[in-house]
């Protein structure tokens, strides 16, 4: 049984991470049946456009490090994606400073174009200075970094929106600058970003489509969800929320469990120590002291964006409960990490989403009784 991709707004939706890097999702050395090349990928896409995936979200690195030893650019490898599918629409992550505004507006205008409105951008603010110091890029300090991805957003959206467009930023001028064609999608394709430190949640608040947080119990991103919609609303903003997660869903609770156990045990330290020193520093650069992975542990760092804290790991009727108490507290998408990427991604589709979707019609109904 499958799912087609879903538009209900009422409904939760789901993205994938692109393993679009070597290594996985994962910083382990437990066997993974997850390839980074475009030919898996393909295959990828379209069983997950198949399962009912609405999203995928490409990666973006500069460098080797943390397992990832190879790389493919995010913006050419999403449109190789989009090329595959129908319907998947695709989020590809950018750096301000290796990025510009005006290239970035027309290079996603044309795949805009070209896929008839697929494509989404994920701005990255940057945590790792390793990479950018490698590659000859500024390194403005925390804060400025997002003053610097707010810049980079507003100059899109006025790019993809408005003729004659002028901007006087610290970071970003245009004078009467038009782009023909714009994107199809109105009014513009859709920006998403992360972070965790008070400046990306504010950040979020006044001028993105989406929020990516990383992984957390309920009740933590519960507490997120709150602080960045009560600043949303006093900006006469809104912003949907997505949550990572790396999810395990088998047959019985014990062999899902038993999956998360090998994946930690078989942690490769080195590398999973080296993230966490890097991640440390960026979240001590932040005026308040914390920012993503504050408060990782060594087992949470095993899977790079805090996906095990979600706890979507256990049967398919466990998982599907829990991703709709996520909806209940505010989350609009899950954005899913998996071991062995097609297999699981089919598994989910045919035996969890349709779980999810049965509760939320239930508690639908429920709703409906009660008024």
């Amino acid at each position: 049984m499958t799912t087609e991709n879903n538009s209900n707004p009422q409904q939760i939706r789901f993205a994938y991470w692109v393993p679009n890097v070597s290594g996985g999702l994962v910083v382990s050395n437990i066997e993974q049946r997850t390839d980074w090349g475009i030919d898996y990928n393909r295959r990828l896409a379209q069983a997950a456009e198949k399962s009912g995936f609405d999203y995928a979200l490409s990666q973006i690195r500069f460098t080797a490090g943390y397992g990832a030893e190879n790389q493919h650019e995010s913006v050419s490898f999403s449109h190789a994606i989009l090329a595959a599918t129908e319907k998947l629409k695709v989020i590809a992550a950018i750096l301000p400073g290796p990025w510009k505004p005006a290239l970035a507006a027309k290079q996603l205008a044309t795949i805009d174009q070209l896929t008839h409105g697929r494509i989404a951008v994920n701005i990255v603010s940057g945590w790792f200075r390793g990479e950018f110091d490698a590659i000859g890029e500024e390194w403005p300090e925390h804060d400025e970094r997002y003053v610097r991805s707010e810049e980079f957003i507003r100059s899109l959206k006025g790019i993809w929106t408005q003729d004659n467009f002028s901007f006087d930023g610290k970071y970003y001028q245009f004078k009467d600058y038009t782009l023909k064609p714009k994107p199809l999608q109105q009014p513009h394709p859709e920006i998403f970003q992360g972070g965790s430190s008070r400046a990306a949640r504010d950040m979020a608040s006044r001028v993105s489509d989406w929020y990516f947080t990383n992984g957390n119990t309920v009740e933590g991103i519960k507490a997120q969800i709150d602080d960045i919609r009560a600043k949303a609303q006093s900006n006469d903003h809104q912003v949907k929320i997505g949550v990572n997660a790396f999810i395990i869903a088998r047959d019985s609770e014990e062999e899902a469990q038993a999956v998360l156990q090998e994946i930690i045990d078989k942690a490769n330290p080195e590398a999973v120590n080296a993230f966490g020193d890097a991640t440390r520093e960026a979240g001590a650069a932040s005026p308040e002291g914390e920012g993503n992975w504050a408060k990782s542990t060594f087992e949470d760092l095993v899977q790079y964006n805090d996906g095990f804290k979600t706890n979507l790991i256990g049967t398919p009727q466990q998982v599907a409960e829990r991703i709709v108490a996520l909806k209940d507290v505010g989350v609009d998408l899950v954005l899913a990490g998996f071991l062995h990427f097609i297999e699981e991604v089919e598994y989910f589709g045919e035996k969890v989403l349709p779980l999810v979707r049965e509760l939320e019609a239930r508690k639908k109904v429920q709703l409906e009784e009660a008024v």
